[in-house]
């Protein structure tokens, strides 16, 4: 009786997990999640990075969907920018450390805003739309200057905007560039022994620790590291001279993400000590969760602990960060660390974390397509 009884349970357990994961169901949670979005949040805001990584994820759900209403959305929000990340044209004062004023054109939170303009100028080519990207990134290439990617965030924001204007100029100088400046990055926050990346210099072990003494990885930082070398693959030609070597990062921080994933499927925030700042956090994981995919998609990862990693991921984001609303929660707000004590609850959400979570949904359609 008990031996029918157990079988019983797992036959339907087994049914209702194949029933949730299915084509029909993701595309249903991505709906959800971007129309609550939507509905909440008019177009009509700044271009700066927060805001510009939501239209990441837009515009991977609207060439999934061709749901008109998105792209209008990030339409109205490019038009209402002018087509441009910071808006100063005296190139004599433009700068790029931190600063969230016009005359910080070279920073690149400024800059991820270009990702979605080549886009939206890739479905309707219309030269204003990709006119400031181009006169931006062409004068800062021309500069002696290495050292603009000196934050982790940094590689998800720009270095998909060179290999996107790459593909659209066939100008060697943007992949000259791009690994040029990825080549400082890696200086200053690649740590090799962990195959994983600092948020910035300030964060190296041993000069900084967690709080049990651990190498501090912040997993939204590395998130975005692993999700922009997800989208400079999808574009660098095979032969390019650096091509094999970005397939190894890209593969090396594949390996220190699964290794680091919870039990329940999302990554702490400080991601090789759980108990620096324990608890859900799903912009990290969404990013995770997103560049397995898409490796898996495309046969950079082929080994079954990436696909499970990616499905517990999923998992995790659509049945416990997404709420019935549609918001998606446990969104880590704003910031540069994991903050022992900071409250991350089902209340949290933010522009970029539902982008992520779009990048993350599509490619999980993708993977059930396939």
């Amino acid at each position: 009786m008990y031996v029918k009884l157990i079988v019983c349970f797992l036959l339907f357990a087994s049914t209702a997990l194949g029933q949730q994961l299915t084509k029909k169901n993701v595309l249903s949670q991505l709906h959800a999640a971007n129309g609550y979005w939507q509905a909440q949040h008019k177009p009509q805001v700044w271009s700066f990075w927060d805001q510009a990584a939501y239209h990441t994820g837009n515009m991977e759900l609207y060439k999934l969907t061709k749901k008109k209403a998105y792209l209008a959305y990030s339409t109205a929000w490019a038009e209402h920018n002018a087509w441009k990340g910071a808006k100063s044209d005296n190139k004599q004062a433009w700068k790029y450390t931190y600063g969230e004023t016009d005359d910080f054109v070279l920073f690149g939170d400024w800059q991820i805003c270009f990702q979605t303009y080549i886009d939206l100028y890739n479905l309707d080519p219309k030269p204003h739309k990709i006119a400031r990207a181009r006169e931006v990134m062409e004068y800062q290439m021309q500069t002696p200057n290495s050292d603009y990617w000196w934050w982790a965030d940094g590689l998800y924001m720009v270095m998909p905007v060179m290999t996107k204007l790459y593909k659209l100029t066939n100008n060697p100088l943007y992949l000259e560039k791009l690994h040029e400046y990825l080549t400082y990055a890696d200086g200053i926050m690649y740590d090799a022994d962990a195959a994983l990346y600092y948020r910035d210099a300030k964060y190296v072990y041993p000069k900084h620790k967690s709080a049990n003494g651990k190498k501090d990885f912040w997993a939204r930082g590395d998130g975005w590291v692993f999700a922009g070398l997800a989208k400079v693959l999808q574009d660098l030609p095979k032969d390019d001279a650096h091509y094999a070597s970005y397939v190894k990062r890209y593969k090396e921080l594949a390996e220190a993400i699964v290794a680091s994933q919870t039990a329940d499927g999302y990554w702490t925030r400080s991601m090789l000590d759980p108990e620096h700042a324990p608890g859900r956090e799903t912009s990290g994981t969404a990013f995770f969760t997103y560049g397995l995919l898409w490796g898996i998609n495309n046969g950079y990862l082929d080994d079954a602990r990436y696909e499970k990693a990616a499905k517990n991921g999923w998992n995790y984001l659509s049945e416990v960060a997404l709420q019935k609303d549609g918001k998606v929660g446990y969104v880590q707000p704003i910031g540069e660390k994991a903050i022992p004590g900071q409250v991350v609850d089902a209340n949290s959400t933010a522009s970029f974390g539902v982008g992520a979570f779009l990048l993350a949904g599509v490619e999980m359609y993708r993977y059930l397509n396939r």
